[in-house]
């Protein structure tokens, strides 16, 4: 039963956001294990690659986005630079580097940071279970947004940063959260 639900859930959302990206789903050793769609491996839970960039300006401040409110989930949340999903064959610095520039419009030199695995329990019945690659970078400029991905922009210092986050919580993204703490 609860499968015949989670595949009606898998239509609605479908038939809601239209043609779906697929996720490379892995071990957590980061071995590929296939590919799914990539809501089907949000409703489920299934582990998969990711990624997550954090551009820096030379002031040490992080250029945040705040997610666009027609996103499918974390509608209008402050999260890092840029993240998403790798596509098959693509490595994660072209991935990232892809992503950047349909986001925020940007381009820069990225470098793997570290890797994580997290699970999260996000709005809309969804569940992000993910092996995130942190990528860094540097960025002085102003960002050229796509309306579809993003609504908003900002450099923020660590130490505002922080007071932000304890302050109000629930303005920013989970797997954003998870990060910083793993930074």
């Amino acid at each position: 039963m609860c499968s015949f639900i989670n595949d009606l859930k898998a239509i609605f959302v479908f038939s809601k956001y239209g043609m779906e990206e697929l996720v490379i789903l892995v071990d957590e050793q980061d071995n590929e294990l296939g590919v799914m769609p990539k809501m089907e491996a949000h409703l489920k839970g299934v582990l998969h690659r990711a990624f997550s960039v954090f551009l820096f300006n030379d002031n040490g401040e992080l250029l945040l986005q705040k997610r666009a409110s027609s996103k499918y989930h974390s509608p209008s949340l402050w999260t890092n630079t840029c993240c998403s999903h790798p596509r098959k064959n693509e490595t994660i610095i072209a991935a990232a580097q892809r992503r950047l520039q349909e986001e925020m419009g940007i381009s820069a030199d990225l470098s793997v940071q570290f890797s994580f695995i997290y699970k999260a329990e996000l709005d809309q019945g969804l569940i992000e279970h993910e092996l995130d690659h942190v990528l860094t970078g540097t960025f002085n400029g102003k960002p050229e947004l796509n309306a579809e991905e993003a609504e908003d922009w900002k450099y923020i210092s660590t130490a505002e940063l922080t007071k932000e986050i304890q302050k109000d919580p629930n303005q920013f993204t989970e797997w954003f959260k998870i990060c910083l703490d793993k930074h």
